[in-house]
């Protein structure tokens, strides 16, 4: 086991549990402001301890961590990544998630709203299809698409694997929700990417001001500017242009990347 899924077992296994249903009832933040920090195992235990206990975490049938699977589209030439890399107002994101241990799949589309909210839609998918497009998902993605921001979705194919283990926590009160994700791996083909042995906490909050942002600023943590797609894709081709995340690259994920034109 490696020391940031030991520090995030040890983590969970000390607060009380939730359900699916309140963790949706209270924290179900389809639009909302994320900010995304990567930890340190040592870090992440000192965040729980300096959070007290405000927070619960998500329990189905005894189980506190859980696989998922995400299957991300794009373009031939990747033009939804280089959206994300320019800074684009108008960017999205189109995955399937599937959540392994239940076996449910979802299509979802995550978009940038007007004031910089995370907007995130999603329809049911079949299982055996995660690995692609149907005909009800093309048509969803066009209807979002749309509605956001006036425009026809491009042709889609199969651009890049995820999988990972997560813990979701919640604090009932505040109606924040804290993402803990470990084991990253991100594939393409035969091509596999592990990612570093930390903690991707993702805080999400309808305020962008939540307990565990409070938290972290204390402790000197700096939130992170990336999406597990771009830091993918940019692990997966290094030879394209990804400045946006070079030094993260560099730092973190142990990428020996050089600037490249934009």
């Amino acid at each position: 086991m490696t020391a940031s899924r030991a520090a995030l077992c040890d983590g969970v296994a000390e607060l009380p549990p939730v359900g699916l249903d309140e963790v949706l009832s209270v924290a179900g933040l389809q639009t909302r402001t994320d900010h995304k920090y990567l930890l340190t195992p040592e870090q992440f235990t000192a965040m729980l301890d300096g959070l007290g206990g405000d927070f619960s975490v998500l329990e189905m049938e005894g189980r506190r961590l859980f696989d998922y699977e995400s299957v991300y589209f794009d373009t031939l030439d990747l033009a939804l990544f280089r959206a994300h890399r320019q800074g684009r107002r108008r960017r999205y994101k189109v995955r399937t998630r599937t959540y392994l241990d239940s076996q449910e799949t979802m299509f979802e589309v995550k978009l940038k709203g007007h004031r910089g909210q995370t907007v995130k839609r999603r329809t049911p998918h079949p299982l055996h299809e995660r690995h692609h497009l149907t005909r009800e998902a093309t048509s969803f993605l066009a209807e979002v698409l749309g509605d956001e921001y006036g425009v026809t979705p491009p042709d889609l194919v199969q651009a890049m694997v995820t999988t990972y283990a997560r813990a979701t926590l919640v604090n009932v009160h505040e109606g924040s929700r804290l993402t803990c994700d470990v084991g990253l791996v991100c594939a393409e083909g035969e091509t596999r990417q592990p990612g570093p042995d930390l903690v991707l906490v993702e805080s999400k909050s309808a305020s962008g001001d939540a307990p565990a942002d409070r938290e972290l600023a204390r402790m000197g943590v700096r939130k992170q500017s990336l999406s597990k797609y771009c830091i993918g894709t940019a692990l997966l081709h290094p030879h394209l242009p990804a400045n946006p995340w070079n030094r993260l690259l560099r730092q973190r994920f142990g990428s020996q990347r050089q600037l490249l034109p934009a």
